[in-house]
């Protein structure tokens, strides 16, 4: 986590500021405890990674192997007792998971998709503050921090954020946190991404949380409607038509070139025999 990230950081079950201890550090902190003094909640910080989740221990109680990776990886005493105090309520298990979409989303970086994201985010006006929800492994969000000045991701994913954490740059940092919790209070940015997310956030929920993190700026999301997913998706999909809708609702303007709906591939490999071809919808929405 860089230091500078504190200032914009809030608890996010209170919003209240938020104290930092550093209990190891480099160029970046490596190891801390981030503690709200309002309601007294606390957020480690581990492998440079700070887990901004309501109930930490429920965060790990669905990933006991990503939890037994992480103890076994921290050198601060103090915070080994906060992980290891957090190790208890069992459910299935995520950890495998993750790391599975991890390795996919590595591997189908070079998708025409992205290259497709990265002409239309090129294409617009330099911002200084710029958010993406569901960032995973980072691919556009380092992008953006070639030409923004300060850049955020945030990321369920664990897993996803540590590979994206790989690729330094003094201008760009992640969090895991679910992006339906105030993690920036808030705070007001001039460009937003939520690309693919709306199967596994309440579509209608996350517009409504995105439209109040943006007076006057950019919006950019993208998706492939599928909402065939089983119990895991989300209880109120939405269209193509009910989304630009919604956006118009919340007092966006849609560009003239993404007012109808798209169809950019988007490549996913399973693995060395299958292949996941989606059909992506893009949207590029304005607040003036």
């Amino acid at each position: 986590m860089l230091s500078s990230s504190l200032e914009f950081l809030r608890c996010v079950r209170c919003g209240a500021k938020l104290d930092l201890d550093v209990l190891e550090s480099e160029k970046e902190i490596t190891e801390g405890i981030l503690q709200c003094k309002k309601c007294m909640l606390e957020f480690p910080i581990l492998q440079k990674i700070p887990i901004l989740w309501d109930d930490f221990s429920e965060y790990l109680s669905s990933r006991r192997i990503l939890g037994g990776k992480l103890y076994k990886s921290i050198n601060s005493q103090k915070l080994k007792e906060f992980v290891k105090k957090s190790l208890n309520a069992k459910h299935n298990d995520r950890s495998n998971l993750e790391e599975k979409w991890t390795r996919i989303y590595q591997n189908s970086k070079n998708s025409k998709f992205y290259l497709t994201i990265k002409k239309n985010l090129n294409s617009l006006p330099s911002s200084r503050f710029v958010l993406e929800h569901g960032c995973s492994i980072g691919i556009l969000t380092s992008h953006l921090a070639n030409s923004n000045e300060l850049v955020f991701g945030v990321d369920r994913s664990f897993s996803a954020i540590e590979h994206a954490k790989k690729q330094f740059k003094d201008n760009l940092d992640y969090f895991v946190a679910d992006s339906l919790t105030p993690v920036f209070g808030k705070f007001q940015f001039d460009l937003i991404l939520a690309l693919n997310v709306l199967e596994i956030i309440e579509p209608n929920v996350l517009l409504k949380s995105i439209s109040k993190q943006i007076t006057k700026g950019y919006f950019v999301i993208s998706d492939p409607y599928d909402f065939d997913r089983g119990p895991g998706s989300v209880r109120n999909p939405i269209d193509e038509s009910s989304l630009r809708t919604n956006l118009s609702d919340l007092g966006f303007k849609i560009s003239n070139s993404t007012k109808k709906p798209s169809f950019i591939p988007w490549n996913l490999k399973l693995n060395s025999r299958a292949t996941l071809n989606y059909k992506v919808d893009l949207i590029v929405a304005q607040k003036s």
